[in-house]
């Protein structure tokens, strides 16, 4: 079985397309105010609290994208020994605050077919107290608590994303004693190497 944590403002197909190929049972969390699940509650927009809804899912592998992994890594910093595998794309923050966004920079970077776009921008329009939250915040307050964590770790980062800077992908990476990084060549790796992307998590996770 392998949980699936989607990035922030993702739509249903898109929150789909890293559990796509995958060997076994995948369960694809819908986080609050995306898709078809409720507004989040006040305060909500929390690594720790994410994490939390993360670990009702009983499942040796996970994969998170962007705000999933944070909450991943969160999750295994508390639980170094939860998961066999896990891999994280795009993963946007480590020990270091990301910087502040806005829902307007999240929609002028998404490509693709113009439903796919219009999809995008309108799931987006449920996120300002996520925009106005996250910024600010870590996965985890020291790195160092990382190296207790026994997982197999593969960190996919991107080059040129201003949102997911390579630097927090090989950060990410190093501080996991299992951990590797593949840094692709694009700012938008999930459309332009989405087969790749699909064939070394299938590879990754049938060992």
């Amino acid at each position: 079985m392998t949980l699936v944590a989607h990035g922030l403002g993702a739509t249903p197909g898109e929150a789909r397309i890293p559990a796509s190929g995958l060997p076994g049972t995948r369960v694809v969390v819908t986080l609050p105010s995306h898709g078809a699940a409720p507004d989040a509650p006040p305060g909500y927009w929390d690594y720790g609290t994410i994490a939390a809804d993360l670990a009702t899912v009983e499942a040796p592998h996970a994969v998170g994208v962007s705000l999933g992994a944070g909450a991943l890594v969160r999750l295994m910093s508390l639980e170094p020994d939860r998961f066999s595998r896990v891999a994280l794309l795009l993963p946007a923050v480590l020990d270091e605050p990301r910087a502040a966004f806005t829902l307007q920079q999240l929609s002028d970077l998404t490509v693709g077919p113009p439903i796919y776009v219009a999809e995008r921008r309108e799931a987006l329009r449920r996120l300002e107290a996520a925009a106005a939250q996250l910024p600010g915040q870590v996965a985890v307050s020291d790195a160092s608590l990382l190296g207790a964590v026994s997982t197999e770790v593969l960190v996919i980062g991107a080059v040129g994303d201003p949102l997911h800077p390579e630097s927090v992908a090989k950060a990410t990476a190093a501080a996991f004693p299992y951990g590797e990084l593949w840094l692709i060549d694009s700012p938008s790796p999930m459309i332009t190497h989405r087969n790749d992307i699909r064939h070394r998590l299938v590879s990754f996770f049938g060992g």
